[in-house]
């Protein structure tokens, strides 16, 4: 009798965890790893960055986010002290700037890691600023950073894909206050432009503009190989990482870094209009 009764004690201590564990969400199997190396520029968002991009992942359940301000995990090799290293993520993000901290085996991986394992590379704002002096990297990305010439200012933006995820619900016009790039060894061959300057409306005699195109792609994606890559030019004001329709563009373009959902990344000449 004693025993059913401890049996009986025991259950009814264990029933409450099992009832929530049966209730816990599965995890997410998808991954993402957010690398924040700052070599010369200091950017205030990149705090603000890490924390949206983990928590759209953690409400939605779509994905872990893991955060590094160093490079140690891009590498293939083996790591001490169960750190993850590339063969866990299946995307990469860079918001960052300079020269890393990645020998030439860990740049070798970076770039296998999209081109031939078919995994996402998203760089945010100063992405376009980071490893300038190697070109490979800049040939994944789309272009580098050419200057500023605007500063912080109201831009005047252009949807010019509003198929692909996260643009569906931006207007064809709108004005964002934000810092965008000026971006060289870019070409539209080359990429898939979804988000632009309206060059009509900027003040093209300012100095440092150097497009004589009047061509300012402010973000694009583009295939590298197996894999995709995404450049978002906007995110350098941090309170653009609260505003509900950004947050909306950033799950969305997540999910097609890793695959989750589909897009034509087919480039495209400038729109007439």
């Amino acid at each position: 009798m004693k025993t059913w009764i401890c049996l009986l004690v025991v259950f009814a201590v264990m029933l409450p965890d099992a009832t929530h564990a049966a209730q816990t969400p599965e995890k997410p199997k998808h991954n993402l790893l957010f690398i924040g190396q700052a070599k010369g520029y200091q950017h205030e968002a990149i705090s603000t960055a890490m924390a949206t991009l983990y928590n759209l992942g953690h409400t939605s359940g779509l994905w872990n986010t893991q955060f590094r301000t160093d490079c140690t995990g891009i590498t293939k090799k083996p790591l001490k002290y169960e750190a993850k290293n590339l063969d866990a993520f299946d995307a990469i993000v860079f918001f960052t700037d300079g020269d890393l901290d990645m020998d030439a085996s860990q740049k070798a991986d970076l770039l296998s890691f999209v081109r031939d394992d078919g995994k996402g590379f998203i760089g945010i704002h100063s992405a376009a600023i980071t490893f300038t002096s190697w070109p490979e990297y800049g040939e994944m990305l789309g272009g580098y950073f050419d200057g500023h010439p605007w500063g912080q200012f109201d831009a005047p933006l252009v949807v010019e894909d509003s198929k692909f995820p996260g643009l569906e619900d931006f207007p064809y016009n709108f004005v964002l206050h934000d810092e965008i790039y000026q971006i060289k060894n870019f070409s539209r061959e080359n990429v898939r432009v979804l988000l632009s300057l309206d060059a009509t409306k900027l003040d093209l005699s300012r100095k440092g503009v150097k497009r004589s195109d009047k061509d300012f792609a402010v973000i694009w994606a583009k295939n590298y190989g197996k894999g995709r890559v995404l450049y978002n030019g906007l995110g350098h004001v941090p309170a653009l990482w609260d505003r509900p329709d950004f947050q909306k563009m950033w799950l969305e373009m997540v999910q097609w870094s890793m695959g989750l959902i589909p897009a034509d990344t087919t480039a495209r000449p400038k729109p007439a209009n």
